[in-house]
């Protein structure tokens, strides 16, 4: 897979499988729902929450699309910051049961790889525009080596 967009895209799928697997596996657990219709959620349940709740759940969802159709910086800082609330939210609403620490764990991970792929690709962007169509480098390289796909 070349194409930076449908990377991207194709990693921020995986986290949304991973956030809704864990969630499935939440609610089995015994008693789970029966606390959470009760309002016993570590938080009262309002419309509010829900909202909250939503527009967080939201942004993942959102960058499945995003990822494909922003280009340049715009890409890199949307994957950025998305990753970064996404982050924040798998942590710190999670709870300890085994299950979802692993699955936060891949999750969290693929972020970071989401965040990796984008902002290593601008170096490697940034090392295509120091060659000229022949492949001969149009100015100093300032001490950075090429990548070794460019070599």
């Amino acid at each position: 897979m070349n194409d930076t967009g449908s990377r991207l895209s194709t990693l921020w799928v995986v986290v949304m499988f991973n956030m809704v697997f864990a969630d499935i596996l939440t609610f089995i657990k015994p008693g789970a729902l029966q606390e959470l219709w009760a309002g016993q959620a570590g938080v009262e349940i309002t419309q509010g929450v829900l909202l909250g709740f939503a527009v967080l759940l939201e942004i993942p969802i959102a960058m499945i699309f995003v990822s494909r159709v922003l280009r340049g910086a715009a890409n890199r800082w949307a994957n950025t910051v998305a990753a970064a609330i996404t982050t924040a939210f798998v942590v710190g609403g999670g709870s300890l049961d085994l299950h979802y620490v692993f699955f936060a764990a891949v999750e969290v991970g693929f972020m970071a790889l989401i965040v990796w792929s984008i902002w290593s690709r601008r170096s490697a962007e940034g090392a295509l525009s120091d060659l000229s169509r022949d492949g001969t480098q149009n100015r100093p390289a300032a001490g950075r080596p090429l990548p070794d796909v460019l070599q």
